[in-house]
């Protein structure tokens, strides 16, 4: 009866916060990365070097890290339909207002305030999904959830893509009308959230009562277990906890070859003579083998509970994918290696943020995952500079897709490391991910 009842109360929790999440995501990670697609016009328009179109792009981040943890504090505290309503709002506004700016500068404050308004959203919904799905689902749901990334791209590039053709219209340019057009979602969707998203289990009027009942008690029997193994961890000590900062930095590298290909993929596929349109539809091709390879990677994890292995190979694969970027002189050797790129880190994500709600809980978890996304997102600045300041320097891309496939090689060594520390302060045949809630203990 249990388990009957279980598996009723997920698949309803799935197709009512899944897919509404999934959309949310898809217009953040669309407003984020088309000022790779307005570059093709835009650069030229507004005076930017490939090293400041580098540094524009990743500025974001440094907004991002700057108010991340601060954000995801006032999530936990005033709850996500509220906060997240007011973060889609205010990024959409600034998003839309990234079509009038005059140059370099212009463009960099209002990347650094993009990146400020959005922070908190992504590992907001982390930190939401934690509230509402058992750790043993969390990995599975979390790829649905961030499979909206390769998604976006898919669907997004094509109406980037078409979006720069409307030059002129109105006096606009292609790429002011890119940023109009595809900021104003999040400011119309901030209404949806306020009504459609619940806080907690416990205000789910849409499950029934033995539903809620059963879910209710099952998340307060997993936080129990997670304090009475660990203690409750204060805020503050999270964001000193080594294990949090160890996936900080695996993170960064999977984050630079995420926003590596997210921002560059567009010049790198029009440097072999194909238009904006063209670019757009072919920058598709490798975020739908991307949701595949993800969701597929992420459920073998859920079902061997199998964590650090399906993170290593998963970076290795992308690493091997810029690579061989570096050196292909073809358009469809280079499309094969954006496709081993934005699969390997597309699937590498699900299995890493399945460790930190294992160990941390409450306050801690909130200030833990937002500590973990903007440390780890720093990568989603440096790998965009890296690449143009490279680019600008060396005159190919080369030499930047090396260096962000050697983070890549880090982040995979470095979970190899933290297994095999765990592996000896346990005294354990193997590591598994199922113990991944252990992690925190040495930090205690």
């Amino acid at each position: 009866m249990t388990q009957s009842l279980e598996k009723r109360v997920i698949r309803k929790l799935t197709r009512r916060i899944v897919p509404f999440i999934m959309l949310l995501y898809f217009i953040a990670y669309l407003d984020r990365v088309n000022i790779g697609f307005a570059a093709l016009s835009m650069n030229e328009d507004i005076g930017l070097t490939a090293a400041a179109f580098g540094f524009a792009a990743g500025v974001f981040f440094i907004g991002y890290f700057l108010f991340e943890v601060p954000s995801n504090l006032i999530l936990h505290r005033a709850g996500a339909r509220v906060w997240i309503a007011r973060i889609m709002f205010t990024w959409g506004i600034i998003s839309g207002a990234t079509a009038f700016v005059q140059g370099p500068i212009s463009l960099y404050v209002l990347r650094f305030l993009l990146g400020a308004a959005e922070a908190g959203f992504f590992p907001g919904i982390i930190l939401y999904l934690s509230y509402w799905f058992p750790a043993r689902h969390r990995a599975g749901v979390t790829a649905f959830f961030m499979a909206a990334v390769p998604i976006s791209i898919a669907i997004g590039s094509p109406i980037s893509g078409a979006l720069l053709t409307m030059d002129g219209i109105l006096g606009l340019h292609g790429w002011q009308w890119l940023f109009l057009v595809e900021a104003a979602p999040a400011v119309l969707l901030t209404g949806a959230v306020l009504t459609y998203l619940t806080d907690r289990p416990e205000n789910a009027k849409w499950l029934d009562d033995e539903e809620r009942e059963w879910l209710v008690a099952e998340m307060k029997a997993e936080e129990a277990d997670v304090t009475q193994e660990h203690g409750t961890e204060s805020a503050l000590r999270a964001l000193a906890n080594p294990w949090v900062l160890s996936l900080a930095l695996v993170y960064f590298g999977t984050s630079a070859g995420l926003y590596t290909v997210g921002i560059w993929s567009p010049q790198i596929i029009a440097q072999h003579g194909v238009g904006p349109f063209a670019t757009g539809i072919i920058n598709a091709v490798p975020p739908i083998f991307a949701v595949v390879a993800m969701v597929l990677w992420s459920r073998h994890s859920d079902r061997t509970g199998e964590r650090n292995w399906h993170v290593v190979f998963a970076c290795l694969f992308a690493a091997a994918g810029l690579v061989l970027a570096a050196f292909t002189s073809t358009l469809m050797l280079a499309v094969v290696a954006l496709i081993l790129v934005s699969a390997g880190v597309s699937s590498s994500k699900p299995p890493l943020w399945s460790i930190p709600t294992q160990f941390l809980t409450g306050a801690a978890a909130a200030t833990g995952i937002a500590a973990i996304n903007s440390i780890g997102n720093l990568g989603g600045f440096a790998g965009p500079f890296v690449i143009g300041w490279l680019r600008e320097t060396t005159g190919s891309f080369q030499a930047g897709l090396l260096a962000v496939a050697a983070t890549l090689a880090f982040s995979a060594a470095l979970i190899l490391l933290l297994a095999e520390i765990r592996k000896r302060q346990s005294n354990m045949p193997d590591y598994r991910a199922e113990d991944a809630s252990k992690m925190g203990a040495g930090a205690n």
